[in-house]
């Protein structure tokens, strides 16, 4: 299946020193030939760093048509041996961590303690998917009627697909493929272009754990790939992080082609601060998970919302500690914060700096004043602090994802509740207080997924699921966990009587359980 690459065009790549990322498909490397392919830079320096191929329609076809002559096979291997090899890919997965983050940091631009922390949250959802001889027990009924039994199983679909964003290359693969392959299904991964290597590193881990060829395949691509992923008739599954425009998009066009999806969009998480919360917990806490990857997290807060009194000490101590945190490329071993993904996305961000400071906003800090924005070539951009920001201004309206900050102030608990509803997002939110009352009814009322408790990132460990409301989900099941499971196999009950001699006869009424 390997195809080769033109000579020439091989060279003039050589000659350049740029390599190319390929496909993975029927368990190895695969050259495109759509003679379509994207830049993959280092963020860090704005370098071209290599090039990745973009699929056609026919070589996602090939990656499919490979899953699909997997899957028989693979759905009758027995569970405990798809969990021991679900055990090795644990294995590799943590013995090449370092391996994973150094592939994080070069195309993304984490730096190597945030890298190798998605590489941890990722293996847990890998341990998750190691118990599935447990997690795919179904229940039994004895004598449910006379001589009768009942009992249920859960089966896989067949060929799932996943598409993933740029911001976690290694972990939300995890989240998808470990429990979609565990379960029985075979798995065709779209990753980002933008930063596609760690995908093909994780594909050639699990071909050396024992996953047979054809069950993981890789295709790298845009538009073009993402469609027939989605219009496919053999594709039975998608999930798909990423922005809520295109998560929509691939919602309906995937349930409109008859299949199963879980499409998760944006987010605009909020931090409710009371005037009781302890000040320099919350000022840590906000710092943390704004700044943290660069803000590139759907689960970063951008909005701190500060109750009473709060928020003129709270945004001291906030704008206190931003000259403290360390912007640099992941080779300084000291930086705390990277770059941003590409150049067009940095300046996007950076316009909601002036806009939010000429619609009325204090711009309390400029990422534009730090020295790599200025004078590297990279794609840095400062930490930023927006106050005084109104829900009616843009840069509240929209989901930024980048290193900005903004603190909108209100008067009371309730006026911070009904922000926190009122916003078309629900992925997550976080109350920072010591009154546990207050904490309670917050997360009672708050219309949003997963909600904080003094904790600002609440991503649930991988024995729960990951998931938002409103328009930061689209399906009916989050991601990972139990209702990862549930989302890649579907339940069949089974009705059984053996034969009893001398008791048969032609009944023709309803049946009834006695």
């Amino acid at each position: 299946m390997t195809q080769v690459v033109e000579p020439r065009t091989e060279s003039r790549r050589a000659a350049r020193g740029i390599d190319r990322v390929h496909h993975w498909i029927g368990g190895g490397p695969v050259a495109g030939t759509s003679g379509r392919h994207g830049p993959v830079y280092d963020p860090a320096t704005g370098r071209l760093a290599r090039e990745v191929d973009f699929a056609s329609a026919e070589e996602v076809d090939a990656a499919v048509r490979a899953a699909k002559a997997a899957f028989p096979a693979w759905r009758a291997t027995s569970l405990a041996k798809r969990s021991e090899i679900l055990f090795r890919i644990r294995s590799l997965v943590d013995t090449h961590r370092a391996d994973i983050a150094a592939l994080l940091t070069s195309e993304h631009g984490k730096v190597p303690s945030d890298a190798l922390g998605e590489v941890a949250r990722g293996l847990e959802n890998i341990e998750f998917a190691c118990g599935i001889p447990h997690l795919l027990k179904g229940g039994f009924s004895e004598q449910a009627s006379t001589g009768v039994d009942v009992y249920s199983i859960r089966q896989p679909l067949g060929v799932a697909a996943g598409i993933t964003p740029f911001n976690f290359p290694a972990m939300v693969p995890m989240w998808m493929f470990a429990n979609a392959i565990a379960c029985g299904n075979t798995f065709v991964l779209k990753p980002s272009e933008k930063d596609p290597s760690a995908s093909v590193y994780i594909a050639e881990l699990l071909k050396e754990a024992g996953v047979p060829d054809g069950v993981f395949s890789v295709v790298h691509g845009d538009k073009v790939a993402v469609d027939r992923i989605l219009e496919h008739p053999d594709i039975a599954s998608v999930s798909f992080v990423g922005s809520t425009p295109i998560a929509r998009y691939i919602y309906e066009t995937g349930t409109s082609h008859g299949k199963r999806v879980q499409a998760l969009g944006g987010a605009k998480n909020h931090m409710v601060v009371l005037p009781d919360a302890d000040i320099g917990m919350a000022a840590d806490a906000a710092v943390s998970a704004a700044y943290g990857s660069a803000g590139e997290r759907c689960m970063a807060i951008s909005v701190v919302v500060a109750v009473g009194g709060v928020a003129d000490p709270l945004v001291e101590a906030i704008r206190s500690r931003l000259p403290k945190v360390r912007v640099g490329p992941g080779s300084d071993p000291t930086a705390e914060m990277g770059p941003l993904i590409t150049r067009e996305h940095r300046d996007k961000v950076a316009t909601y700096l002036d806009s939010g400071r000429e619609q009325g906003a204090d711009l309390v800090v400029d990422g534009r004043d730090h020295a790599l924005f200025r004078d590297s070539d990279g794609f840095f951009l400062g930490v930023s602090l927006l106050d005084r920001v109104r829900p009616d201004m843009d840069c509240y309206r929209n989901e930024i994802f980048g290193p900005v900050l903004e603190v909108v102030r209100v008067p009371t608990y309730a006026e911070a509740v009904t922000l926190v509803n009122d916003n078309p997002y629900g992925n997550g939110t976080a109350i920072f207080t010591r009154d546990g009352g207050a904490a309670r009814q917050f997360q009672f009322e708050a219309n949003v997924g997963m909600v904080g408790v003094n904790v600002p990132i609440p991503v649930p460990v991988a024995y729960y699921s990951f998931g938002g409301w409103k328009s930061s989900l689209f399906g009916d099941t989050h991601m990972y966990g139990p209702e990862g499971i549930q989302f890649y196999t579907r339940a069949k009950v089974v009705t059984a009587r053996w034969p009893d001699p001398g008791t048969s006869k032609v009944d023709l009424g309803f049946p009834r359980t006695r």
